[in-house]
């Protein structure tokens, strides 16, 4: 057993615990905490259970696909890359004819295969760099090209050394993935419940193989075991676990270091001056260090900036990568599309009120 199951009967206790108390300031008239709500608690379990069995399926199902021994290239692989380079050259061909102002048969072919083309290109050049990307930085494949030349070993200084650095990773790829929508894709699934509560904390993406992070496999590189560097992921998940909570206030001279409660709560707030803040894990100090600390002052709203207003854990896992395939179809050149996904989730919203803007000055 890894430290995450031995932690998980202790979430469950401290779920519990938190309930209680709670229900009692609720019972006294603090209408101040959320609390739980049934059917949001049991998508957050449910999310988090899917969070353990859904990358072993996607994986399963990737396989084909992914980079052999070697980095290899197998035949699934590269029917892929084809599938994904056609698809590109057809949405490319297609943006030509669609501009044309004629209503040819070949016109209109061009505006209505662009749409679905965009997407497949799209789609298959995110799988294959993901899975490429997945393969060549695990610790375990760095470890065995160059990180065993020089072993740190084990011990406590040397796992708070990778717990360190495993911070500090964890706060970059946090903040990417506030800052770009095919990372907040994944990272969405957190961010959807509109309660803050430790189940909230178990609401974890199902898709992370789709990313492609600042990988955790440089530990590595440095000479940490591959065991070690997964001892400091589940001491950097135990201790975030805790800080979803309105049980507890603010914690005095802590605050100015580690994150707290009060921290994370800001970062989970959709109120316009708490977006994309407070990314750190452990360590609030990264996030004063790189600009993107806020204090808890106002009361925080929880949730997204357009709630998605549904308790179902498919949709919950999966409705951000249907907004961005509405967005890639609705695009018209590649510009505008790598935007879609790779800029800021927000840019889509913002490009359109610019676009309306720009219509509105030229009208008048």
């Amino acid at each position: 057993m890894n430290l995450i199951d031995l932690a998980t009967p202790g979430f469950f206790a401290a779920m519990g615990i938190e309930h209680r108390v709670l229900s009692k300031r609720a019972a006294a008239g603090d209408t101040a905490a959320i609390g739980y709500e049934r059917r949001d608690t049991i998508a957050s379990l449910l999310m988090g259970t899917a969070s353990l069995y859904a990358p072993i399926a996607l994986n399963r199902a990737l396989a084909p696909v992914q980079p052999g021994q070697g980095g290899r290239w197998s035949r699934g692989r590269l029917a892929l890359i084809a599938t994904a380079v056609g698809a590109a050259a057809v949405t490319t061909a297609a943006d030509v004819l669609a501009r044309r102002e004629d209503d040819s048969r070949l016109t209109r072919w061009a505006r209505r295969v662009r749409p679905s083309a965009a997407v497949a290109a799209v789609a298959g050049g995110v799988v294959v760099g993901s899975t490429g990307w997945a393969a060549r930085t695990s610790a375990r494949h760095i470890w065995e090209r160059s990180g065993s030349r020089r072993d740190l070993g084990t011990g406590v200084a040397v796992t708070a050394g990778a717990l360190l650095l495993w911070d500090f990773i964890y706060y970059w790829n946090h903040r990417i993935q506030h800052e770009s929508r095919w990372l907040w894709a994944i990272h969405v699934v957190h961010h959807s419940s509109e309660h803050y509560n430790l189940s909230t904390a178990l609401r974890q993406p199902v898709a992370d193989v789709f990313g492609m992070f600042v990988p955790y496999g440089l530990l590595a590189a440095l000479g940490f075991r591959p065991s070690v560097i997964e001892t400091a992921r589940a001491l950097d998940l135990i201790y975030q676990f805790w800080i979803h909570t309105e049980a507890i206030d603010r914690l005095g001279p802590l605050e100015e270091v580690l994150n707290t409660p009060s921290h994370h709560r800001v970062h989970h707030g959709s109120n316009r001056q708490y977006l994309d803040r407070n990314h750190a894990g452990i360590l609030i100090i990264w996030d004063r260090l790189f600009g993107t600390f806020e204090r808890e002052r106002e009361k925080v709203v929880y949730g997204l900036t357009r709630n998605i207003s549904t308790f179902n854990p498919l949709r919950i896992a999966t409705h951000e990568y249907g907004e961005i395939a509405r967005d890639l179809a609705a695009s018209e050149d590649w510009r505008e599309r790598l935007s879609v996904v790779f800029r800021s989730p927000g840019w889509r919203s913002a490009h359109r009120d610019e676009e309306t803007e720009g219509r509105a000055l030229a009208e008048a």
